[in-house]
C-alpha cells in the first residue's frame, strides 16, 4: 500500500483525499437522516393504549399508515445509501 501512495502524484493523492472526505460526509448526512426518519416513525406496539378500546375510524388509521409507510420506505432507502457509500469507501481504500 505504501508503494502505491508513493507512486501517486501529489495531485492524484489530493483528489483521492477529496473523494474520501466527500463520501464520508455523505455517509454522515445519510446516517443523520436515517436517525431522524426512524425517530419520527410510530411505534408498532400499542403499549397502554391497547388496553383501552380506542374508537379510531378507518380513514384515520389508513392516514397514519400511509405516513408511516412513507417513513419506513425512506428509512430503508437511507440505510441502502449508507451501505452503498460504505462499500464505495472500502473499494477506494483498497485501490490505493
Amino acid at each position: 500500500m505504501l508503494t502505491n501512495i508513493l507512486l501517486l502524484s501529489d495531485t492524484g493523492f489530493k483528489i483521492y483525499i477529496a473523494f474520501c472526505y466527500i463520501f464520508l460526509s455523505l455517509v454522515f448526512l445519510a446516517a443523520v437522516g436515517a436517525i431522524l426518519v426512524v425517530m419520527l416513525q410510530k411505534s408498532n406496539s400499542d403499549g397502554i393504549q391497547g388496553i383501552t378500546a380506542s374508537s379510531e375510524t378507518f380513514f384515520g388509521k389508513n392516514k397514519g399508515r400511509s405516513f408511516d409507510s412513507k417513513l419506513k420506505k425512506w428509512s430503508w432507502i437511507l440505510l441502502g445509501v449508507i451501505a452503498a457509500l460504505s462499500i464505495v469507501l472500502y473499494i477506494l481504500q483498497i485501490m490505493l
